[in-house]
């Protein structure tokens, strides 16, 4: 009978061999030690498991069989009979039978068992040891016969399970083969370079297409000139038009022959890259799914660890862990059981309380530390949190100063999340004396660099008195990388996708000064901006001319990084598009350089920075800013000019500073009249007005102004008390761009209006 079900089929195959080795292990182990009841213990742990495996997917002859050896095994647990040479014979030769029974529930092979005689002959052997124990009960004296039992010949031949015979059904291949970690890393690159060839490889088809439209060029020109050379031919002696024609001729045709060939040499590179892509794919995500390991593997080595640190200390923890069964990089797995141990150790010395302490808190005396991992696509994260006494934000600050790490007024200037990232500072401790855990001056510094050399990076939150939490974030596979190709000054550089928050586009009004820095807002948060040219030690580039400029200010690309709860804004000359890439690492020349983590060969051939977000962040802080945008904006004189048309005073004053501080040049009308007078004598960028005016109100305002074809496309924005549906709806018909409600009236909002009006 062979299993129906493939995936359950897959499943008994490996279930069943593990089971059955098991089994005769134990086995070869009991026949030297018959007294080890812990390992008679375990095979029949292992005889059950076959056991149940098997009447669950409805190998019943298996079931039967498994079940009268453990019957067997039962009574010489309960010493109702020896382990004698004879027993462990027939309980081989079932065993054998069991696995050809098992193969043939896999393959479909007949297995060639007689269940009937094998189940015979484990109950013969049952039944006379079962004799032999009444023997040794009832004595007799005239009885010299020595006590063991004979067992009989068995009643199955030896043609049918004999235990070395050489078999067909017995399926001896080979499934799994060990590899050098260093082969694999090494197989691992070549991938890798191939993903990078394929990328070089549609770039050359794009160099292809191009080839192909300048031959169709070039052949359209050549059609046209036939009849204007057939004309020159009426000048040319006779001789000679036979030679200039056949040229011509031969000319068409090797044109012809060569628009053939570059077509065919296109659709072949087509269908040759479509197969590599296909292949390249598959190879690479076959190869990196070779490297990957369950987190488990290091998981699993914590809960001793955690038991001896915490009864060291007089602490109750209870350790949990999930998402084990998450796979990642072997190097991963290699080099972040450090950082965790690490972070384990100081949950237990600084977080964890005594069970007294907790028990005052009015916490269970016993403390929980959890591990969880949880992957989305290609990116993992690891949590490791306890429900501990969490940070000390004063203790923290109080290290700081003691340790020299930052002043006391640049502390003054941080932000919670700022104060918490200090304990990632090096030699950052607040522990004042040296203990076995902690005080050394090694402290989450070594975390924080471990998981930057892997591309990640890490967070920490937490509630004073309720516990802290420690979350790291990585990518699961580290042979090829995702990076955001920019420019500057016609280069480009590569950064690493999980650092980029979002790209965006920015104008100089939306970039205000701060304390000496420039800053704008994003997400309602104020977010510190700079050039990437800055951090780089490049020269920011400035068109020569004014118009040049002007085009380059309307709208800036940035690129927003984040660095757990810290965010950085960079200007670039230009985003360029999202690339697969191979990172080389750094050689020993580039080893001091700052902001570079490595380089790469893109596609187009060019050697490629890749740069480091973490040593970005750093730069940012000491960065000397070259220009600033306001000062690019005012040499280029690019101030937008608004008409505010305003009758009531105060309104209008309070308008016209919130237009200004945001870089706008203002015009002002005390009523519709006045505004369309100004309108009329200068050019403006956009109209801001109220509706209820003296003289002409907003709506007819704005109705004049759509009646001249010079103002069609002008924007206008109306900012009024007017509040109801009808008067929106009023103002949408007289053409108004936007209709603001004085009550409902939000700066920022209006200023984002604004300018994605202009």
């Amino acid at each position: 009978m062979m299993i129906e079900d493939e995936e359950l089929r897959s499943l008994y195959k490996e279930a069943s061999a593990e089971h059955i080795q098991n089994i005769e292990a134990a086995l070869l182990h009991l026949e030297k030690n018959p007294q080890d009841n812990t390992k008679l213990e375990g095979l029949l742990r292992e005889m059950h498991s076959l056991k149940g495996d098997s009447r669950m997917l409805g190998v019943k002859d298996v079931e039967t069989l498994t079940h009268e050896m453990e019957e067997i095994l039962g009574t010489v647990k309960r010493g109702e009979q020896l382990l004698t040479p004879q027993l462990f014979d027939c309980l081989y030769q079932g065993i054998d039978a069991v696995r050809k029974i098992a193969h043939e529930a896999i393959t479909g092979q007949p297995s060639g068992v007689s269940v009937f005689h094998v189940l015979a002959q484990l109950m013969t052997v049952e039944s006379n040891d079962t004799q032999l124990e009444t023997q040794n009960i009832i004595p007799d004296s005239q009885n010299t016969t020595p006590t063991h039992t004979r067992v009989e010949q068995p009643l199955v031949s030896t043609e049918t399970i004999h235990p070395n015979e050489p078999t067909e059904l017995i399926d001896d291949r080979i499934d799994t083969i060990r590899v050098a970690s260093e082969r694999l890393d090494k197989l691992l690159t070549y991938v890798g370079e191939l993903v990078v060839t394929k990328g070089q490889i549609v770039n050359q088809l794009t160099d292809l297409e191009e080839i192909i439209a300048l031959w169709e060029d070039l052949n359209q020109q050549i059609f046209a000139s036939r009849r204007l050379f057939q004309d020159l031919l009426q000048d040319v002696p006779e001789t000679k038009q036979r030679s200039l024609l056949e040229f011509y001729d031969l000319l068409e045709n090797r044109l012809k022959q060569l628009g053939t060939n570059l077509n065919n040499l296109k659709n072949k590179t087509i269908d040759s890259n479509s197969r590599l892509e296909t292949v390249s794919d598959e190879l690479n995500s076959g190869v990196t799914s070779v490297r990957l390991v369950p987190l488990s593997g290091i998981f699993n080595l914590f809960p001793r660890t955690i038991r001896d640190l915490a009864k060291q200390q007089g602490k109750e923890v209870n350790l949990k862990i999930e998402g084990g069964e998450t796979s990642v990089d072997k190097r991963i797995l290699e080099e972040m059981k450090d950082p965790l141990l690490h972070l384990l150790r100081n949950a237990i010395d600084h977080g964890i309380e005594t069970p007294l302490e907790r028990q005052q808190a009015g916490k269970l005396p016993t403390a929980t530390i959890l591990i969880r991992a949880t992957q989305i696509g290609n990116t993992v994260t690891i949590e490791v949190s306890d429900d501990g006494r969490g940070l000390d934000v004063e203790a923290i600050k109080q290290a700081a100063l003691r340790r020299g790490i930052c002043a006391e007024e640049e502390l003054l200037r941080m932000s919670v999340a700022e104060i918490q990232s200090l304990i990632f500072a090096p030699g950052f401790s607040t522990r004042t004396s040296v203990t076995e855990i902690s005080g050394r001056g090694v402290g989450l510094d070594i975390v924080r660099a471990n998981v930057e050399r892997l591309k990640g990076n890490i967070l920490v939150e937490f509630t004073p008195g309720l516990g802290c939490l420690f979350r790291i974030t990585m990518n699961s596979v580290l042979a090829t990388n995702h990076v955001l190709i920019v420019e500057i000054n016609h280069n480009p550089y590569a950064i690493p996708i999980e650092f980029v928050e979002t790209m965006l586009l920015v104008s100089p009004q939306e970039i205000f000064a701060v304390e000496g820095s420039q800053t704008f807002s994003f997400q309602g948060q104020p977010v510190s901006i700079v050039w990437l040219a800055d951090l780089l030690g490049l020269p920011v580039k400035v068109p020569a001319s004014t118009q040049a400029l002007t085009t380059v200010l309307k709208s800036i690309p940035c690129v927003i990084l984040q660095l757990g709860s810290q965010r950085l804004a960079l200007l670039v000359d230009n985003v360029v598009e999202l690339q697969e890439i191979v990172l080389k690492p750094q050689s020993s020349l580039l080893k001091r350089v700052c902001n570079i983590a490595g380089a790469t060969i893109l596609g187009t051939g060019e050697v490629c920075m890749v740069l480091s977000p973490t040593d970005l962040f750093k730069s940012a802080k000491k960065t000397v800013v070259s220009i600033t945008v306001r000062e690019l904006a005012e040499i280029a004189q690019i101030k937008k000019r608004i008409l505010l048309v305003e009758d009531s005073l105060p309104i209008r004053t309070q308008m016209r500073r919130i237009l200004e501080t945001a870089g706008y040049e203002v015009t002002v009308a005390i009523d519709g009249q006045d505004g369309f007078e100004k309108l009329s004598e200068n050019q403006f960028d956009a109209v801001v007005s109220d509706v209820q005016m003296p003289k002409i109100d907003g709506f007819e305002f704005t109705m004049k102004i759509r009646e001249l074809a010079e103002y069609k496309e002008l924007p206008v924005i109306l900012v009024t008390t007017l509040a109801t549906e009808q008067d929106k709806i009023q103002g949408e018909r007289v053409g108004a761009n936007a209709y603001i409600t004085k009550g409902q009236f939000e700066q920022g909002e209006f200023l984002d209006i604004l300018r994605r009006l202009i």
